[in-house]
């Protein structure tokens, strides 16, 4: 680097986001010898579990590979208590490492950006702050998350309705639920963790549903001593694992057993086996054709709803609560701590918003529908999230001769790698669009290890602009899109999956999301780091 560029930066690296990405970088970067500031704002670190806080949010990744790798005392001295930790524990994991790790210097909260430009001339990132301060870095990073950005509905009257309306993102704080009238809309992820729990103590609690979930068990159990001790005897096979499957998880992939080959006998004694285990591990441990053979799909996803109908007891309630239309894993499965025994509560209702009741409209008091008025104390907007794309999206981001990061992902939401974006010098994201749907600390140490060994390429060479190259662009969005169609996700727009982008109303359905299996992508990234990055130019000043 010149002594002229190095005098002209504030920061070498700037990244937005102090969840597990931002940590994972400060950690990373100061060991390449870097200075870098992570700005966030909101009012704490923790990404995600500083922003969820509502009843019964908690990750659906297992505690023990849930978390950063970097550091075998980290792992050593933490303790979790339960299988899948709340958003309480959570948070207070990413202080354990904010503190033990003595980042807290390099990160500034409650700092909204208001805008990151590439300042050709310097060869540098101009970031801006609501509050009117500037900053200058030579890399930008986006560490915002792939789930970061609450998609908003549009009902007719919103505004008019009196009581808290808010999206679930944005529990608020000290918000009293307990003897109220609650309704929620949507029934994903959120709703599942948080029916159970709310329901306990609400008067009544109405979910307004418009596509059925397959929805798999996640047996919460405590944390012994004995399974911690298994645990940590063992973390360097844990790592391993997560490393080479295709989910990122610290799973045993049941390698060439597929169901088409398997007698049906033997096939319902492996799903029962699978069933009361928990996790993901049911789809990943049990045959490896689920998500590219439709009959094997049908198998599964017929074994699932049998399941689930045993738990409900009114028929027609569970009838509304069976997914249809639309094969397993199309949209994310959730995992259930208790989701479907809430509808057999006296104050839990179902509303089918699809097809049987829409709603028309919001009162003062409520939620009207086609047939009747629901009153209501709080409304719960639980409809979920512009995956990949929606933070970068909401931030402008202004890349060569000004191009906006939003215009160029109008109708595609390309880049290399879900990394690099060509028009965007010296620019990277952490999990960006067409990177993998994966167990998201792995995926984020992976991307961290690959940006990192780029940027050291560059200060070794003496190096000034990463410029990713529009044909290599091309090449990996027509992977992406071609591994898409080979297996059964490509019939996720027909549910207007997050998955797809096709939950949102002004923008067209796109493959988001790299099917190839985590794994596979972690070596491409390790093969582009080993020859020196061919998806990119490096050059020096003008």
């Amino acid at each position: 680097m010149t002594e002229q560029v190095r005098k002209q930066a504030d920061f070498d690296v700037i990244a937005i986001g102090a969840g597990f990405a931002g940590l994972g970088l400060i950690h990373h970067i100061r060991e390449a010898g870097l200075s870098i500031r992570v700005f966030d704002k909101a009012s704490d670190i923790g990404g995600t579990w500083t922003w969820n806080r509502y009843p019964g949010a908690a990750s659906d990744s297992e505690c023990y590979y849930y978390c950063l790798t970097f550091s075998k005392e980290l792992l050593r001295d933490w303790s979790w208590s339960v299988r899948y930790p709340g958003w309480e524990e959570n948070l207070r994991y990413m202080h354990f490492v904010a503190d033990r790790c003595d980042m807290w210097p390099h990160i500034t909260l409650n700092t909204k950006i208001a805008s990151a430009t590439y300042q050709e001339q310097d060869n540098l990132w101009v970031i801006r702050t609501e509050a009117g301060d500037q900053y200058t870095c030579r890399y930008f990073i986006s560490a915002m998350g792939m789930i970061s950005e609450p998609v908003m509905p549009d009902f007719k009257g919103m505004a008019d309705f009196k009581g808290p309306c808010f999206h679930s993102a944005r529990w608020p704080e000290g918000l009293h639920h307990a003897g109220k009238r609650i309704g929620i809309i949507g029934s994903g992820a959120t709703t599942v963790q948080m029916l159970p729990e709310v329901a306990k103590t609400a008067a009544q609690v109405t979910v307004f549903q418009r596509t059925a979930n397959f929805v798999m068990p996640a047996v919460q159990k405590p944390m012994t001593p004995e399974w911690e001790e298994e645990i940590k005897a063992n973390y360097e096979q844990i790592i391993q694992k997560c490393r080479n499957h295709s989910f990122g998880m610290a799973f045993d992939s049941p390698v060439g057993r597929n169901l088409a080959n398997t007698p049906p006998e033997e096939v319902q004694r492996i799903l029962e086996e699978h069933w009361p285990r928990g996790s993901f591990r049911f789809v990943f441990e049990t045959f490896d054709d689920l998500i590219v053979n439709a009959e094997s799909n049908r198998v599964v996803g017929d074994f699932i709803i049998s399941k689930m109908k045993e738990r409900v007891h009114d028929p027609e309630i569970a009838e509304i609560l069976t997914p249809k239309g639309y094969p397993f894993f199309a949209k994310r499965p959730p995992l259930d701590h208790g989701y479907f025994e809430a509808f057999n509560r006296d104050n839990v209702r179902l509303v089918d918003i699809d097809e049987r009741e829409p709603i028309i409209e919001f009162t003062e008091t409520g939620i009207r529908t086609t047939k009747q008025h629901h009153e209501f104390d709080i409304i719960v907007l639980a409809t979920g999230f512009q995956a990949y794309t929606g933070a970068q999206e909401a931030l402008p981001i202004r890349g060569r001769n000004g191009l906006l990061l939003r215009d160029k992902w109008e109708d595609v939401s390309s880049s290399i790698l879900g990394v690099f974006v060509s028009g965007f010098p010296n620019m990277f994201m952490i999990t960006g669009p067409q990177a993998p749907f994966a167990n998201l600390p792995t995926s984020i140490e992976q991307n961290i290890h690959y940006i990192v060994d780029c940027i050291k390429k560059m200060e070794v060479d003496a190096l000034d602009v990463c410029e990713p190259r529009q044909d290599a662009e091309a090449a990996w969005t027509a992977h992406t899109a071609e591994i898409h169609q080979m297996t059964l996700m490509a019939q996720g727009d027909r549910v207007r999956s997050w998955m797809m982008g096709a939950n949102l109303k002004d923008r067209k359905a796109r493959v988001l999301i790299y099917f190839g299996g985590a794994n596979a992508y972690y070596d491409k990234m390790r093969q582009s780091a080993d020859a020196g990055f061919p998806e990119v130019e490096f050059r020096h000043s003008a």
